[in-house]
């Protein structure tokens, strides 16, 4: 079916304002006709919830007009969007995350958000071009900004916002921060209309989601790449979002419990094909977390034997990141990311 939405031009007031589009996906419009006649209602309402922007201009386009993000289908009914595998400062906009979504009988779940509204809102256009069912649900898996700063988008468009039982208070914590450092990063009009958007059911253990005979069970880890990661097993193909639980190409990142991690790699999974949070989907568990627990289990055995020596943190560190030094050309934006590493599980195993 046709499908229009209104695209509004929204300015931070500055002395040289900044500027950027939105898209206003609450309201999809049938015709142009009714677009036209509709949009200035839809943007007044959608600025008066955000105080801090102003209108500079306002026009309708067709769905096939809309930038969107590219996407393939990986299973029935299963699609992805495969990210750079590179961290935020090698990127020109942070878009490094993959995405996803998968389309049941009645309605359609998002894994992850993206980066920005701006990204957010490729997505939606990009699921739109696949399915004009309503989107239910958008899933985040954990609070890094990568994949949950889009998450407006869908909230407007009334999905139900799903997250780790911890990833409230992470992003209340957290996501200030980080949205002013993506920010500095990219420029105020990258992130024009990027907010912080809190879940609105929070999953302590596991909860099976029905999309209309196609169900998504959600499961809760413990602390490992993040105290908050959350996966996403599609019953039906037995695809598995990993979210960060498992890098592939780019570095991986500790941000919540090194042993936890390994501990997770552990317990394998009966899925397949699973989607990283970064790099490549793979065809298999084995695939999937192969070189991830090669890279981590040597990062535990170098900071363990630098704890072991009495190294005090400044030369253990350096120490670390030595000892991976083999796997420096094996994995994307690896130097920043094995001394973030190193520091990380230092800290962490100093005091076991």
């Amino acid at each position: 079916m046709a499908m229009f939405f209104a695209v509004l031009s929204a300015c931070l007031a500055a002395e040289v304002p900044e500027c950027g589009p939105v898209l206003l996906v609450g309201q999809p419009f049938a015709s142009r006709t009714e677009c036209d006649a509709g949009a200035p209602r839809v943007a007044e309402n959608w600025l008066a919830d955000h105080p801090g922007l102003a209108q500079d201009g306002l026009h309708c386009a067709a769905l096939a007009d809309l930038p969107a993000l590219p996407t393939r289908q990986v299973a029935d009914g299963v699609h992805v969007h495969l990210g750079p595998p590179f961290q935020f400062e090698d990127s020109p906009d942070g878009w490094i995350a993959n995405l996803g979504f998968v389309i049941g009988r009645d309605s359609i779940a998002v894994i992850d958000a993206g980066a920005s509204r701006r990204q957010g809102q490729a997505l939606f256009a990009a699921i739109r071009a696949v399915s004009d069912k309503p989107v239910s649900h958008l899933i985040v898996t954990h609070m890094h900004p990568d994949h949950a700063f889009g998450a407006n988008v869908f909230a407007e468009a009334g999905a139900t916002i799903v997250g780790h039982a911890r990833l409230g208070d992470a992003l209340q914590s957290r996501g200030p921060v980080y949205l002013d450092n993506l920010t500095r990063l990219y420029s105020p009009a990258a992130m024009i209309g990027t907010g912080i958007v809190l879940p609105d059911v929070a999953v302590a253990g596991s909860l099976d989601i029905d999309l209309g005979g196609r169900v998504l069970t959600l499961a809760a880890a413990d602390p490992a790449h993040s105290d908050n990661d959350l996966t996403v097993l599609d019953r039906t193909t037995g695809t598995l979002f990993a979210g960060d639980l498992v890098f592939r190409d780019l570095t991986p990142i500790v941000d919540g419990s090194l042993p936890g991690w390994l501990a997770w790699m552990d317990a394998a999974q009966d899925a397949g094909p699973i989607v990283p949070g970064h790099g490549p989907v793979a065809r298999d568990w084995q695939d999937a977390i192969g070189a991830q627990r090669d890279f981590l289990t040597a990062l535990d055995h170098a900071t363990r034997d630098a704890l072991d020596a009495g190294l005090p943190m400044s030369q253990g560190v350096p120490a670390i990141v030595e000892a991976l030094q083999p796997f420096a050309g094996r994995w994307n934006s690896f130097p920043d990311s094995a001394a973030r590493d190193a520091t990380a599980a230092f800290k962490e195993l100093e005091w076991q």
